[in-house]
């Protein structure tokens, strides 16, 4: 079979013309409420922050702080080239031991970013005899590794182990992977880890969690999601983890057995090919860790943060979600409320998330709130009034 390509047109456009069609797709993203700009903010920004992802407010601890500025000191501002030839540095392996042993693994593998981790993690443990079962709601990056794999991909309903089976029950693919998300991001709600461990373990297939929204929150001490589930160590998990939430820093890492860290190691394309993560994050990273260890109670007030917000909001009228963890949303009518909802927020003097399609799943616009484990019980009541305040019509019924 011969490949038809499409003949050039007669005329050449002319070199600035080239991208006028971004102009058209910008317009109508325009035209749909779904416009997203960049904002920057000085570093003594007066606002409330509930837009982070800073769950346990350690981003400014002074503990933090002088880890990364440390590490800078000591190693450089970069780690110089990849893991495998110049940028592992002790400080990572530290890091690496200290992070597994805190969340209950074999052993860990730190990355650039929670992004690379997952896709490294997707694409290094499956091949074209694996079958993939995506939970829908899944994070971008899972979404993203799921494409880049070269295996069956089923998405699942969400949070819906049963259906999670009934996939599993019917593959013939020799392996099979069920993937979730611990906490989903737009409405804080947990997956089923416990039931889905019984339902992978039944039809021999291995369970990939992306923990980015349960370390440092669930858990004991806030060891993660996994570990309030009862499956810290087990032999047929992996876990991925983000180091720029929780432990407020940058960078992220995949938990398990120490044969998947090595099989990374030598076959993830994003951990042989990228750059090391700076010494400044990993520092920080560190000196968040060790904090978290020496006061496991951080853990639990994120929590309580979380579900006194949701309380408070409901008994305003409004939709909020039930909180598992530390991220609550307020559902609003929809894109183009849901953006000047946020812009009234952030002009009265809080800072929230704004969530629209297609970053969301379901198309529900909403708001989203980080419920720190840093704030104050006057902070909380000054967030619940601007909200409250600034609610668009139609915001009560939203939903």
């Amino acid at each position: 079979m011969v490949n038809r390509v499409a003949p050039a047109p007669s005329v050449p456009a002319a070199p600035g013309a080239v991208f006028d069609w971004l102009d058209e797709t910008a317009e109508q993203r325009a035209a749909a409420g779904l416009t997203r700009t960049l904002r920057s903010r000085p570093a003594d920004d007066p606002v409330l922050d509930l837009a982070g992802n800073d769950y346990l407010g350690l981003t400014r601890h002074p503990a933090v702080t002088r880890a990364a500025a440390d590490a800078a000191l000591r190693w450089g501002g970069g780690a110089t080239g990849s893991r495998l030839v110049t940028g592992t540095t002790a400080l990572h392996t530290e890091l690496e031991e200290e992070l597994a042993a805190f969340c209950g693994a074999e052993a860990a593998l730190v990355f650039s970013s929670g992004y690379t981790a997952n896709l490294a993690a997707l694409t290094a443990l499956t091949d074209p005899d694996t079958l993939i079962v995506s939970d829908a709601y899944n994070h971008a990056s899972l979404i993203d590794g799921c494409r880049l794999a070269r295996a069956d991909v089923h998405r699942a309903p969400h949070s819906d182990p049963r259906a999670v089976a009934d996939i599993l029950a019917g593959r013939a693919r020799r392996r099979a992977l069920v993937v979730t998300d611990s906490v989903f991001s737009v409405d804080g709600n947990a997956a089923p880890l416990a039931e889905l461990a019984t339902v992978t373990r039944r039809f021999g297939a291995a369970l990939l969690v992306d923990d980015a929204h349960g370390l440092g929150v669930l858990g004991p001490g806030g060891a993660g999601a996994p570990a309030a589930a009862g499956l810290a160590g087990a032999p047929d998990l992996v876990t991925t983890v983000t180091l720029s939430k929780s432990l407020g820093s940058q960078g992220g890492a995949v938990l398990g057995p120490r044969r998947v860290v090595r099989h990374l190691v030598e076959t993830a394309r994003t951990f042989i090919f990228d750059t090391g993560l700076a010494p400044a994050a990993t520092g920080a990273a560190l000196g968040a860790l060790r904090l978290l260890r020496a006061e496991p109670h951080r853990a639990d007030r994120a929590r309580e943060v979380a579900r006194t917000l949701a309380a408070r909001l409901t008994a305003a009228g409004l939709h909020a979600s039930t909180p598992d963890a530390a991220v609550v949303s307020v559902r609003a009518p929809g894109p183009e409320a849901a953006v000047a909802w946020a812009a009234d927020c952030r002009r009265a003097g809080l800072a929230v998330g704004c969530f629209r399609p297609p970053s969301v799943p379901d198309g529900v616009s909403r708001l989203r709130l980080t419920a720190r484990g840093d704030l104050t019980d006057t902070q909380i009541a000054d967030a619940v009034r601007i909200i409250a305040a600034t609610a668009p019509e139609g915001a009560e019924t939203a939903g």
